[in-house]
């Protein structure tokens, strides 16, 4: 365990310092070492002390595992955590994000975001001189993807040449389902209404980084899509902000919940998979939700995990 952990620590070192916004900012290896570091301290192997440091929460949308998950995180690292609500703070009355992001660099040691646009992490990042993490974005939701693929590690063993199949809208979760998945060699597969797919651009993006051959696949057909694959991930139709296109696209969705059907056309061990919060009944049915193959709780559980190790590094407890 010993010589593990140096290589993690050779592997992670590096990122002290630097922001993470998108599951492209750190390579394969570095992907791979965070998974390791995760588990050493999820299995208790580890310990990380950073030294009363402050992680700065600004969530403009409702949050609850997200939120909690790095305040234990941090918790568990020796330092704390502090609630920059924009409504309670200047932001909410319209002073300049550059104004605040210099402030806050002075009082925090890294600052975790919950925003629509992904401009406005950008904008952080750029203005501040601490690390800056997309806790969520319209764009991505790189955070999550790391405790999907650390979940994915901990079912299924090696994760490449998996075949993980993706059910739903082609939102925030599948754009960071693709790229993080091919940057681990796991094939991925997204399967939406006509209209829902992941933007092309994106598509393409996440192509350029495919490790070993991994593929991505688009397709209208949810069958199709799960034939064969390892793990079913499915998430809600309507996301934050999108509450009032809720029964658009409860029809549009139609044929699109993973049910015990849709699962059987999977391999017969294939794991399921979903972010939280979950619509039982809507695009997971409650069998499935509560079924030996889900691990949803699991996954949940694992975000504190991968978020520990993401602070540990960027703040250079290694």
């Amino acid at each position: 365990m010993e010589n593990v952990s140096h290589r993690v620590a050779a592997e992670l070192s590096p990122l002290k310092g630097k922001d993470f916004l998108s599951s492209s900012d750190f390579s394969r290896d570095q992907t791979l070492a965070l998974l390791e570091l995760a588990i050493q301290l999820k299995n208790g192997y580890r310990r990380i002390d950073l030294g009363n440091r402050v992680l700065g929460l600004i969530f403009s949308k409702a949050s609850t595992r997200t939120r909690v998950s790095f305040q234990v995180a941090m918790a568990r690292l020796g330092g704390q955590t502090i609630d920059l609500n924009p409504q309670l703070t200047q932001l909410g009355r319209g002073e300049p994000l550059k104004d605040t992001a210099r402030v806050l660099s002075s009082y925090c040691d890294a600052l975790a975001i919950r925003t629509f646009a992904q401009q406005e992490l950008s904008d952080y990042a750029y203005w501040t001189s601490i690390p800056v993490i997309n806790a969520l974005t319209d764009l991505e939701h790189p955070c999550q993807a790391l405790a999907d693929f650390l979940t994915l590690k901990e079912s299924l063993g090696s994760l490449e040449g998996q075949t993980l199949s993706y059910i739903g809208d082609g939102n925030n979760v599948a754009n960071s389902l693709m790229i993080c998945g091919v940057l681990l060699g796991v094939n991925i597969r997204i399967s939406t209404p006509k209209g829902f797919e992941p933007s092309s651009d994106f598509i393409d993006k996440a192509r350029s980084l495919a490790f070993s051959n991994a593929s991505i696949e688009v397709s209208n057909d949810p069958f199709e899509s799960v034939q064969g694959s390892n793990a079913v991930y499915t998430d809600v139709w309507a996301s934050m902000g999108q509450e009032d296109e809720q029964l658009k696209r409860q029809k549009a969705f139609q044929g699109f919940c993973l049910n015990e059907e849709l699962l059987a056309a999977a391999h017969k061990e294939a794991i399921v998979l979903h972010c939280l919060p979950a619509h039982r009944g809507e695009e997971i049915s409650e069998t499935v939700i509560e079924s030996k193959s889900s691990r949803i709780f699991q996954q949940a559980e694992n975000r504190l995990h991968v978020q520990q190790a993401l602070l540990a590094t960027l703040l250079g407890g290694l």
